[in-house]
């Protein structure tokens, strides 16, 4: 049974940068095996609709006409992945706006801000620039994927 548009797919994943590295898995060994592991995280299988939005396009895309127990590996461009980084996303914030949270805003960490996660890219005496663009964006990501199963859409959601 071919994947289609509106099926229902459970699949495994390991997503990697371009150079090898692994960024992201559904499977906790590896994630654990190469230091990715985040405690409290469900591993495992996930479920999506394809053509749904509920995962990234080129995900999407490459997962139309496979079949249950079937591997690929797909590279993704950052325009089916998470977009481009857009500059519109980086903004700066008065330095008391960190002080009056309590916080000491420090070059790389992530906050979470009314507006959503974004990265602190430069600390300044009165000025805080953050980045609210994906970290992956911009990147051409290569994917392994495994269709574990495949439900055909009817209308209903799956259990």
């Amino acid at each position: 049974m071919k994947v289609e548009a509106g099926d229902y797919v459970l699949f495994n994943y390991v997503g990697r940068f371009e150079n090898g590295e692994i960024f992201d898995t559904s499977v906790e060994e590896l994630a654990k095996e190469h230091g990715i592991y985040v405690e409290g995280r469900e591993y495992g299988p996930m479920w999506a609709k394809v053509g749904a939005g509920e995962i990234i396009e080129g995900l999407d895309e490459a997962m139309i006409g496979m079949e249950p127990g079937e591997k690929k590996t797909v590279t993704v461009p950052p325009e089916k992945g998470y977009g481009m980084p857009r500059k519109e996303l980086i903004i700066q914030v008065p330095a008391e706006e960190f002080q009056k949270a309590g916080l000491e805003p420090e070059e790389g960490l992530y906050v979470m801000t009314d507006s959503g996660i974004a990265k602190i890219l430069k600390v300044e005496e009165n000025l805080v620039t953050l980045d609210f663009n994906h970290p992956l964006a911009g990147k051409t990501l290569v994917f392994e994927i495994e269709v574990l199963d495949v439900k055909k859409s009817e209308g209903g959601d799956v259990e």
